[in-house]
């Protein structure tokens, strides 16, 4: 039990996800526990607030505290400062980063048709959205970019598998056939890379209503 509340305290009281590990060297050395205890502790907590506002949400970067959704648009209501919208360019240079990672500048330009400016660029690296993961061995050696741990957080998932396969993407248009006979055919490869950014978008926007000051982490290892 002790545990058990020093654990829910740490994470009431740190700036950003923890994980097992992480929780367990906040103990001093003598005291630690091992980290089964620590597991059990953190499925105990989670079970104690299944119906409360407050939930405890495993991301990618560990486990931390946060208003449930469905009250999220109640709580934002606290904070002035709205969180920045984002360009349909800035979301689907995400989109294609995230689904088809690693990729270059020049790769994602291929897909969008166009091309990609470098202050969308700067912005997802500033957002530790992104990183440079390697450098592609072509003439040039341009920079491989793939999405971070902090992107996961960001919307709330802890894999790149939970992110909607491109399959179900495809599928969220088959209500609007209708309206695509009217409209001028795209190509396969840009019309999925809309379809993407708008998936992003909305999970961009569910992300604001969360209603809660994002931690700054170390970009992913």
């Amino acid at each position: 039990m002790e545990i058990k509340r020093v654990v829910e305290a740490i994470l009431f009281a740190a700036n950003r996800p923890m994980t097992s590990k992480q929780l367990q060297q906040v103990f001093p050395e003598i005291e630690q526990p091992n980290l089964q205890d620590i597991e059990d502790a953190l499925e105990s907590i989670k079970e104690d607030y299944r119906f409360r506002p407050v939930e405890l949400k495993r991301v990618a970067s560990g486990y931390r505290f946060q208003v449930r959704r469905e009250l999220s648009r109640w709580v934002s209501r606290l904070f002035e400062e709205k969180p920045p919208r984002y360009s349909r360019a800035l979301l689907e240079t995400l989109a294609i980063i995230a689904y088809r990672q690693p990729a270059t500048r020049g790769e994602i330009e291929d897909i969008r048709g166009v091309g990609v400016s470098s202050s969308i660029i700067h912005t997802l690296l500033e957002r530790e959205w992104i990183r440079v993961v390697a450098h592609k061995e072509v003439p040039g050696r341009p920079a491989l970019y793939g999405t971070t741990k902090q992107f996961l957080d960001y919307f709330n998932i802890t894999s790149l598998d939970e992110l909607p396969t491109l399959q179900e993407i495809q599928q969220l248009d088959s209500t609007l056939d209708a309206m695509q006979q009217t409209m001028q055919v795209k190509s396969e490869e840009q019309e999925t890379t809309e379809q993407i950014a708008e998936i992003i978008e909305q999970l961009d926007e569910a992300a604001e209503q969360l209603g809660k000051i994002e931690p700054t982490l170390e970009a992913a290892d």
